[in-house]
């Protein structure tokens, strides 16, 4: 490592927070949620993380709305929460961690959730993601409906501040609304906001510039975007950067590098495929759900996990911006998160190897190991479906009641 690299355990000021070291838990599914509220078992999992070692350490999919919400479980962002996010956020601060909250709209994306009236998309149409549940059709946003959006990001994170968190993460990536508006995947649209890369960013940035200027003096304002869409016709690297400059402007502290579209391209944000003999375990009572993700894995092409697999596409993104990046994709070893370092990137982001092992930072910091026992299965995937949360297939069960009861009654 020269002289000028950064060291993964050095410090790093975002915004107006500073982190102890530049590893960060990436957003990813818990399932420890309950009718929209956090659980014991969402604050044992953020608990450890921190005590772990972790800096930062993501809290997944807050749905700034009831109608935003993808799955009927997911925290839905309200003032009834406020007992339980303290209790989230303390456990965090406790064990010396910093907590942040991601922020997302589902659009289109509800997939288990029965919405009323159309969904809410950057275009109008049949609505594949919500056939299962009857959300048939999606309707293109108007500038009205954009307002109305724009207010429940702000709310939400205005909710965190109070909540104790110490950084928000708007959710640009993986299909959910903000990513519907990047993508032409999704965006059709003929007016301002449609057509060129800058147009498509342009709904996406006007929510960040609202969250930045509402909360930004005292939280950290990320956003995840994707390096790519991964598939043919879909959002690019240099459309990328394009979303990644205007973020820039409008007053993003870091952005949280990933890739892929959650039905068009799973295989590409995973790096590797779905694991279908877990997911056939967990959604063994569910035949409906379960023949229609073995039908959308129908022509996806196989491939092997590799480390560093959006590496290529995040150097691009480095060349071209003058801000924090956080790299995110196959980084499971200590050589790999002092790669990162080398390449310019501030942070690294993982999930998958923290899920294997918690303590996994504290670990590399102190000489125990150089690499994580994460195999990049996918076996963890499917449990964000099943009562007790996410897991490592790997370890022991998690415990069931843990996932029963709201994170304000965890004891001390």
């Amino acid at each position: 490592m020269s002289a000028d690299t950064a060291s993964p355990f050095s410090t790093l000021k975002l915004g107006p927070i500073t982190l102890k070291n530049r590893f960060i838990r990436a957003g990813a599914n818990e399932g420890m949620s309950l009718d929209g509220t956090p659980t014991q078992a969402l604050v044992k999992h953020h608990r450890d993380m921190a005590r772990g070692g972790v800096a930062l350490t993501t809290v997944a999919y807050g749905a700034v709305a009831a109608r935003g919400r993808t799955l009927p479980n997911q925290i839905w962002l309200r003032a009834d929460i406020l007992p339980d996010l303290k209790a989230l956020t303390a456990a965090v601060h406790a064990e010396g961690g910093r907590i942040s909250m991601q922020l997302t709209h589902g659009g289109s994306f509800v997939t288990s959730v029965r919405v009323r009236g159309a969904t809410l998309s950057a275009s109008s149409g049949i609505n594949k993601a919500g056939l299962l549940c009857g959300n048939l059709w999606q309707r293109a946003m108007n500038e009205a409906d954009m307002a109305a959006v724009t207010g429940e990001f702000v709310r939400a994170a205005e909710l965190c501040r109070e909540a104790g968190f110490d950084a928000v993460e708007l959710h640009m990536g993986h299909g959910y609304l903000l990513n519907q508006f990047l993508s032409p995947l999704s965006n059709r649209r003929r007016d301002e906001y449609g057509g060129a890369a800058a147009n498509r960013a342009r709904f996406p940035v006007q929510v960040l510039r609202a969250v930045k200027q509402a909360v930004g003096q005292d939280l950290a304002v990320l956003a995840k975007i994707n390096v790519a869409d991964g598939v043919r016709n879909g959002a690019t690297v240099e459309d990328a950067i394009v979303t990644g400059r205007l973020l820039q402007a409008a007053g993003a502290d870091m952005l949280i590098l990933s890739g892929g579209r959650n039905i068009e391209s799973g295989w590409f944000m995973f790096g590797s495929n779905m694991n279908m003999q877990e997911m056939s375990k967990v959604l063994a009572g569910q035949r409906l759900t379960l023949a229609m993700l073995k039908l959308s894995q129908r022509g996806v092409p196989r491939i092997s996990f590799r480390p560093m697999y959006f590496l290529d596409y995040s150097r691009r993104i480095r060349a071209a911006l003058d801000m924090p990046l956080g790299y995110l994709g196959g980084a499971s070893s200590l050589a790999d998160a002092q790669l990162a370092m080398q390449e310019g990137f501030e942070a690294v982001v993982m999930a998958r190897p923290l899920l294997h092992d918690p303590l996994l930072v504290s670990k590399f910091e102190q000489g125990l190991t150089s690499e994580s026992g994460c195999t990049h299965c996918n076996g963890c995937v499917p449990y964000i479906y099943d009562p007790a949360g996410t897991r490592c297939i790997e370890n022991p069960p998690n415990d069931p009641a843990l996932n029963l009861k709201p994170a304000r009654s965890t004891p001390g």
